[in-house]
């Protein structure tokens, strides 16, 4: 069953509000107020209110004085004058002013009423989608913004890397030489193609869809230990791994690898190199159909005043390492997706731990 309309009437008439709510209580939500105070009681409590009526005579003020004064603290209510006077004047100024939908004139009859309700709550949806749209449009041009940004800085960068170093190279006959500048094109390629990649992952998770299957996270995790037991190795870093799942646990896989993946990645990555002993600690534990995931590391920390910026698109929290500003976003994207939750709690020079809860589907 569809709510119910929640429509607001102003009237310093209490027998006026009587009849309006005994008419109209079966088919709306209707809330009453005789005066001024109590009607913006009413919407501070009722931020759903789709329609407001107001007669127009009202003690110490008009029905178009309120409407002005609401207007932009409460823009999306519709608005409806109500008036029993032939004043010409004042309904134009109200409309003028953009203040009201339209008028009704009294005495009313329901009929009139539930008119100016139905078309005035398709108006509201009608705006309110827009507003949406708005929004998602505002989000993406900002988001466009960023990319053309990013495409000139982080593909170009590593493509002029590329061809300085073929330019030096044609003038060198030492092979060790050669060799270094090999390694420094190696380095840039490696990085061009991280970004590529993470550029993937962002339009896989904008356009796919979810496809659900039961989810061991033992074997999620060997997978994840072949891929990072050689740079735990090479880089000297502990990679510590505890599962407890003793039932059914039921997710996409997909951006589940991916959210393992980038948070790995980062606490690989962003390891406190003077430390001697450098460690990757991950843990999971399924109970009552939610997943708890602990990513733990011991690398450099997140400033508190970066926290609250680190999943924005292309943000980038310091510079020891080159990214891609694609990773932590995607991680939250990835979550949206599953409806899961990520916590961070860092502190310089000891570490960064992700929470990240998801329940299964």
């Amino acid at each position: 069953m569809s709510q119910k309309i929640k429509v607001l009437y102003i009237d310093d008439e209490p027998d006026n509000l009587v009849g309006f709510k005994a008419s109209l209580r079966m088919d709306y939500h209707i809330l009453t107020a005789v005066n001024i105070p109590q009607a913006m009681s009413a919407l501070e409590n009722n931020p759903d209110i789709k329609v407001i009526f107001c007669d127009q005579r009202m003690p110490g003020t008009t029905g178009v004085d309120f409407f002005e004064e609401i207007r932009i603290s409460y823009p999306l209510p519709v608005r409806i004058l109500l008036t029993a006077y032939t004043d010409v004047e004042s309904i134009i100024n109200a409309i003028n002013k953009g203040n009201i939908f339209r008028y009704v004139k009294k005495p009313w009859t329901e009929a009139d009423i539930v008119s100016a309700i139905d078309e005035a709550n398709k108006f509201y949806m009608a705006n309110s989608m827009l507003a949406v749209k708005n929004d998602e449009l505002q989000k993406a041009y900002n988001e466009l913004n960023k990319f053309a940004y990013s495409v000139s800085h982080d593909i170009r960068g590593p493509l002029s890397g590329i061809l300085g170093a073929i330019n030096i190279s044609r003038e060198m006959d030492d092979i060790e030489e050669m060799k270094e500048m090999m390694m420094l094109m190696e380095k840039s390629l490696k990085k061009l193609d991280t970004y590529i990649l993470s550029m993937h992952d962002y339009y896989s998770l904008q356009r796919g869809e979810l496809k659900i299957t039961d989810i061991d996270f033992n074997r999620l995790m060997d997978e994840m230990k072949s891929m990072y037991n050689v740079l735990s190795k090479t880089s000297n870093v502990a990679f510590n791994v505890t599962i407890k799942q003793d039932e059914v646990f039921r997710s996409d896989e997909t951006p589940l690898k991916l959210i393992f993946n980038n948070l790995l990645t980062n606490a690989f990555k962003y390891q406190d190199k003077s430390k001697a002993n450098k460690s990757v600690d991950v843990s999971i534990e399924v109970q009552k159909s939610m997943a708890t995931i602990y990513v733990k590391d011991t690398g450099i920390g997140i400033l508190g005043t970066h926290i609250g910026e680190i999943f924005n698109l292309f943000y980038r929290a310091n510079s020891q390492e080159v990214g891609s500003g694609f990773g932590l976003y995607n991680v939250k994207s990835a979550l949206l997706k599953l409806n899961g939750q990520i916590e961070v709690n860092s502190v310089m020079h000891q570490g960064t731990t992700f929470k990240v809860t998801i329940p299964s589907i």
